[in-house]
């Protein structure tokens, strides 16, 4: 939250429907979820079909390259949607995001 709360000071921040109902695995209810929310002021954002088609794009090399059909293809949407967005990729998981979205600007725990 330290990362978030730093960013959100020189930066928009942005959420999309994918995250949304990533990160309500750990509210037991809807108003808890918002209440956290709350903290920041995010940009609620719709998935683009752009981001859709790229995404698919990503899970296509994925499986090629032999990756596991169990891995879950939202975060190859949530990385083309930052990736069709223009707007960097706040992430712990640096190495599928660089390897499937090279172009994309990552922002990691120990970055900036």
């Amino acid at each position: 939250m330290a990362k978030l709360s730093a960013l959100s000071e020189s930066r928009p921040l942005a959420i999309n429907q994918i995250v949304y109902a990533e990160i309500s695995s750990v509210y037991d209810t809807p108003a808890d979820l918002e209440e956290a929310l709350a903290s920041f002021e995010f940009m609620r954002l719709s998935l683009p079909w752009e981001a859709a088609f790229l995404s698919g794009l990503a899970y296509r090399v994925y499986r090629q390259r032999g990756g596991d059909r169990r891995s879950p293809l939202p975060d190859f949407y949530i990385g083309a949607h930052a990736m069709t967005a223009g707007m960097p990729l706040l992430t712990r998981d640096a190495t599928r995001y660089r390897g499937y979205f090279p172009r994309l600007q990552l922002i990691t725990p120990a970055s900036e």
